[in-house]
């Protein structure tokens, strides 16, 4: 599991990029890139990082279920995942 404190600076991170997407569009739009310059640094969509929505492990991150890899496993195994079974041949 990932530091608390590292979870949460992404959280707010997130927040941060939500709260500036229009003004830095209006601003990419206009090709201001001094008003870019004033803005917060991690006001940038490029600065977040994916993370495991249960664990907060940033390595391993499967997109399409918002988890890592260990998670995705075992929850698969367990039978959590719809659809998901493990593969035999």
């Amino acid at each position: 599991m990932a530091k608390l404190s590292i979870i949460a600076r992404d959280k707010k991170k997130e927040r941060l990029v939500a709260r500036y997407k229009t003004k830095r569009q209006t601003l990419k739009a206009a090709g201001d890139w001094a008003g870019l310059d004033k803005l917060p640094r991690s006001s940038s969509s490029v600065r977040l990082h994916s993370r495991c929505k249960l664990t907060g492990r940033p390595r391993g991150y499967m997109s399409k279920f918002g988890i890592c890899r260990n998670q995705f496993r075992q929850m698969a195994h367990d039978g959590k995942i719809p659809g998901m079974t493990k593969a035999s041949w």
